[in-house]
């Protein structure tokens, strides 16, 4: 039992009223769809409070217990693994369709799969990927404002730190994540503006820039990563097709955009382990020939890593790419954190899988198939992957092929 009294701690209700305010920047009379583990309850309470105080409509939370979803892999049967609940994300679609905000709270155990069965957890995963797909092209395309935050789960909390008791292990984790989210202070809304008015000079200058492509090199790693035609680089807060400036993720200290879906070439290595569905999967290398994986190989968890990699014709390509310093406030906490949100903001990353059609200049009025023309990745998957460090800079390269310097040993050469 946690003994300590953080989860009734004033970094709490701060981070609550980050996310409300700030992150998911909730409108009056707007509904809010909010996802959450169970043990994450306190937290959820909190967002709910807020969402009524800032006016909102109706907050509708659901939850996930961990227990139920290893009852299922221990007990179910095979042919169930094949199936997803459809109508669950019809009736998320149908939410988003009429303008429903949306909130996920992650804080799940991320080894809560290993062990189990791995074909069954490819097979479900790829079952969820279908049947989600409604929902995630509408979020990818950024219909609507959403937000993602993090609660201290305690089988998390034990990951990250497995050398201490549970109670503490979890206190310890909540710090990390008040501090990567930028609580400190009496105004964390304020610490937030300051933030993403620093990312916009990021983006901005690259914007100025236009680069062709991005030229990753240091640490074993020599990689060209062509850059989608009319192609937009965003961080920090952003619009969303439905005009409300959202931050999506608390904490984030990238800026990204998309990449070229048939203009990556060489070799690069991951820089920091990849935790995925129940396995940590480590020293990741990958060749990219005209865009696509072509030799895959991980010292761990490589079986999973080469099923992710086949899980449809995208899922070879690059969605997304994003530049992170190493002096990034997560980098510089020495932690693995086992989980995205936070591993994906101590370091350069790029993730296979599904583009986000938001990255382009007027994505919100581009087709499918304009998306597509333009360099566009399509697929069922979106998976980042550390790829950044202290010995890689980064060149940006124009139409003629000329470098200008982006990142030098892992810092902005700015």
């Amino acid at each position: 039992m946690v003994t300590n009294n953080w989860d009734e701690s004033a970094e709490l209700d701060k981070l609550a009223e980050l996310s409300i305010k700030t992150g998911v920047a909730l409108q009056p009379g707007q509904d809010l769809l909010i996802t959450a583990p169970l043990e994450a309850a306190p937290l959820v309470r909190r967002l709910t409070f807020h969402a009524y105080k800032q006016g909102c409509g109706i907050v509708t939370p659901f939850y996930t217990d961990p227990e139920v979803t290893l009852i299922r892999y221990r007990t179910a049967g095979e042919e169930t693994f094949d199936k997803s609940t459809d109508w669950l994300f019809d009736a998320m679609g149908a939410a988003f369709d009429q303008n429903t905000a949306r909130l996920a709270v992650v804080g799940e155990d991320p080894m809560l799969l290993s062990g189990q069965n791995v074909d069954y957890i490819g097979r479900a995963n790829q079952a969820v990927s279908k049947a989600s797909s409604p929902v995630r092209e509408r979020i990818t395309r950024f219909d609507v404002n959403w937000n993602i935050i993090a609660w201290p789960g305690t089988q998390w909390a034990k990951r990250v730190f497995p050398n201490l008791e549970e109670g503490e292990a979890q206190k310890q984790l909540a710090k990390a994540i008040f501090q990567a989210s930028r609580l400190e202070g009496k105004d964390p809304i304020e610490n937030w503006n300051l933030h993403n008015n620093n990312l916009r000079e990021r983006t901005n200058w690259l914007n100025e820039k236009n680069f062709n492509a991005l030229h990753f090199y240091g640490g074993g790693t020599d990689l060209k990563v062509g850059l989608a035609v009319g192609h937009e680089w965003m961080g920090g807060a952003s619009k969303a097709r439905n005009g409300i400036t959202c931050n999506p993720n608390i904490p984030s200290e990238e800026v990204f955009t998309t990449p070229h879906a048939l203009k990556v070439d060489g070799h690069v290595k991951s820089t920091k382990p990849l935790s995925h569905q129940g396995t940590l999967i480590e020293d990741i290398s990958v060749v990219f020939e005209n865009g696509k994986i072509t030799e895959a190989k991980a010292s761990k968890g490589e079986e999973v890593f080469l099923k992710l990699i086949n899980t449809d014709e995208g899922a070879r390509r690059l969605g997304e790419v994003a530049l992170v310093p190493h002096s990034s406030p997560i980098s510089q906490s020495n932690l693995l954190f086992y989980n995205t949100l936070f591993d994906e903001n101590a370091a350069c990353h790029i993730a296979l899988g599904q583009c986000y059609s938001k990255c382009f200049r007027s994505g919100d009025t581009l087709s499918k198939d304009e998306i597509g023309k333009n360099g566009g990745n399509s697929s069922m998957i979106h998976v980042d992957w550390m790829i950044g460090s202290d010995a890689i800079s980064i060149d940006g390269l124009d139409q003629e092929g000329r470098a200008t310097p982006v990142f030098r040993t892992g810092e902005w050469a700015l």
